[in-house]
């Protein structure tokens, strides 16, 4: 671990991600990798957050997944409004992976309200990618994510979806007390989705079927 004394000037980093100027600012949040986790709250995340408020939509990404790694409460609130309000679907997708982040107890909540208010194919595909294999996740609530999923307009989504169906069959509905229930939903659906008009969706649910 870098000595305090080596690492990036917080001011000229400050100064840099303030620009205006991405290709100043993306090297200044990347360069925050460096501090040592003593240094997280007091340096990182109050640049990570300047960083989420710039106008270049690469850079408010950037910060997002930088909060995700170097959680903390002040973070946590700033993702919850980017993932509500930020215009671009980059920032709302990346927003939405760092959160998951924080655990999917915490999490699965606001992202499961986000996948049903926000109809942007990048920010459904990213709480898919983000919730799917997470063994922490209820068989309940994967089958309330793959329900809204496959009904997606859009193919891309309805591959995530019915790839959660698959591990839904694949896990016997785990645990959970309405397993048979849940494994034989999910194996109906994939069934149904044999019929779908996108070929990946098809080939989703022909592999989930033979898990």
């Amino acid at each position: 671990m870098p000595e305090f004394s080596s690492l990036p000037d917080p001011s000229a980093l400050r100064a840099a991600i303030s620009s205006g100027d991405p290709t100043r600012a993306m090297p200044a949040l990347a360069g925050l990798r460096e501090f040592p986790e003593d240094q997280t709250e007091a340096v990182v995340v109050p640049l990570l957050i300047l960083g989420s408020e710039q106008e270049a939509f690469l850079v408010r990404s950037l910060s997002c997944s930088g909060l995700g790694v170097r959680r903390s409460e002040a973070g946590w609130a700033v993702l919850c409004r980017l993932l509500r309000e930020d215009e671009d679907a980059n920032v709302r997708a990346e927003a939405a992976n760092a959160l998951a982040s924080y655990g999917v107890a915490r999490s699965w909540p606001l992202l499961r309200d986000s996948f049903s208010a926000d109809h942007a194919w990048l920010v459904r595909c990213s709480i898919l990618a983000a919730l799917a294999e997470q063994p922490a996740m209820e068989p309940g609530w994967l089958m309330a994510l793959a329900r809204e999923a496959i009904a997606d307009a859009d193919g891309t989504v309805r591959v995530g979806g019915t790839e959660i169906l698959g591990r839904l069959v694949r896990e016997q509905g785990g645990a959970a007390t309405d397993a048979p229930v849940i494994t034989a939903e999910a194996r109906s659906l994939l069934q149904r989705l044999q019929q779908d008009g996108d070929h990946r969706v098809v080939a989703a649910a022909l592999n989930g079927l033979q898990s």
